[in-house]
């Protein structure tokens, strides 16, 4: 295995990885009567990991007890830490190549997506992780959160503008100054801005639930599934600015669209951020979030065919997205070593 971009830098995520990190649902103030059906999903989605080691959190011994019989059979290690909810995307670490190869871990600072969902313990997740792998670790102190943006390995990186430049993150750093930032804490080289994310989007537009790199100059996106799809426009201009793209080598994007979930709602008749591309890919594997609509069996093909060396699985994601997100949002890859 080897890296043709320059080190370190935050490599893409169908490079091979070492282990997945995720925090077993455990709050059932937060989950309330989702919880059961929560942990039945986050179930399901560790048997789809295929071929890396699961890393999960637990915040107690109960729930430990709990995880260690639902995995039981998994490649999985247990790991005691406090933790505010299952978002670890955002909440921990990310992990780079190094400058020879081994791994490390970039630590941003976390503020709740800008002081929306301020639970105890959010902020000490990422140095908890970082001890236990024992890997270099650097600290950044700027907010960062791990769904915002999207790297293709090579030097670009996509992001909102609605999220990176919102006044409720770095309200005193501009655009070219968070670009620096990007430059020097992940190794990108370009940065891609699109506008606005999903309708109640929790996380003020992540880019990861509207514009996903499935390989270096290509990005898969979002098209409308009909007349009554909330994000219709959303997803259009999407759509028309990556076409407009280039990246970080001077190549024009190619861009890819598979239709998306359409209006989803919650008990209360509330839309939902719901995104097809919000997909974990693992080393065998590709798990891609269902939720019980008509063009859940056409996602999961088309993923399928961008990734014909991987296994690609639909897992119900309904009630993980009553929480603000899905599959990708609760997951962090750790890179194998380069070697």
């Amino acid at each position: 295995m080897e890296s043709n971009f320059s080190l370190p830098h935050q490599p893409a995520e169908w490079e091979e990885h070492e282990a997945c990190w995720l925090a077993w649902p455990s709050h059932g103030d937060l989950w309330q009567e989702d919880l059961e059906t929560t942990r039945q999903e986050f179930t399901a989605l560790c048997r789809a990991i295929s071929g890396e080691r699961l890393e999960i959190l637990v915040p107690d011994a109960e729930n430990k007890s709990l995880a260690e019989k639902a995995l039981r059979g998994l490649n999985a290690r247990f790991h005691l830490i406090p933790f505010g909810d299952i978002w670890l995307r955002d909440t921990g670490p990310i992990f780079l190549w190094g400058k020879n190869g081994e791994v490390e871990a970039a630590r941003f600072t976390f503020n709740g997506w800008g002081g929306k969902y301020v639970l105890p313990f959010d902020t000490e997740v990422s140095t908890a992780i970082s001890k236990i792998t024992g890997f270099p670790s650097h600290t950044f102190p700027w907010v960062l959160e791990g769904g915002s943006l999207d790297v293709d390995g090579k030097g670009t990186c996509l992001t909102t503008r609605q999220c990176l430049l919102n006044p409720n993150r770095n309200p005193k750093l501009n655009q070219g100054q968070i670009e620096g930032g990007l430059r020097q804490a992940l190794g990108v080289t370009k940065v891609l801005w699109l506008h606005d994310g999903l309708l109640n989007d929790h996380t003020d537009g992540h880019i990861d639930t509207i514009a996903r790199f499935i390989k270096p100059g290509v990005v898969l996106c979002m098209h409308p599934s009909g007349s009554d799809d909330p994000n219709a426009h959303v997803l259009q201009a999407i759509e028309k600015d990556l076409k407009s793209m280039s990246d970080a080598h001077g190549r024009k994007l190619e861009v890819l669209t598979l239709p998306s979930p359409g209006k989803v709602v919650d008990e209360e008749n509330e839309i939902l951020a719901a995104s097809y591309v919000n997909f974990y890919i693992s080393n065998e594997s590709v798990v891609v979030p269902q939720y019980g609509q008509p063009n859940d069996s056409v996602a999961v093909q088309a993923i399928a065919e961008l990734f014909p060396g991987r296994k690609t699985v639909g897992v119900s994601a309904k009630s993980i997205l009553t929480g603000g997100g899905a599959f990708h949002c609760i997951t962090q890859q750790q890179p194998k070593a380069l070697k």
